[in-house]
């Protein structure tokens, strides 16, 4: 069953951010992500403060927490818990 990984994000430094988004996209690549919203326009019509909305889907669950646990993910997350503000959370399909 796919899983997905659901990101709302609000930037606070684009610059390290950047450093972020250039490590994040190839170690979730690496673990079979699939990338079905990444940025763009968006309208928060519940709740607001997240610019930025991800979604990525994973072959299965036990991928996505793979993924989200492997060191170079975590070397990732160093420059985004510096730049950003984020919910995230790894959820089962239907």
């Amino acid at each position: 069953m796919s899983a997905y990984w659901i990101t709302r994000c609000h930037i606070n430094d684009q610059e390290i951010y950047e450093k972020y988004l250039e490590l994040a996209g190839p170690a979730i690549l690496e673990y079979g992500g699939k990338f079905l919203v990444r940025g763009g326009r968006q309208i928060e019509k519940e709740g607001t403060g997240f610019e930025r909305t991800v979604l990525v889907e994973f072959e299965d669950l036990t991928a996505a927490q793979k993924c989200y646990d492997s060191d170079a993910y975590k070397a990732a997350l160093e420059f985004s818990k510096q730049s950003s503000n984020r919910l995230v959370v790894l959820v089962d399909g239907i």
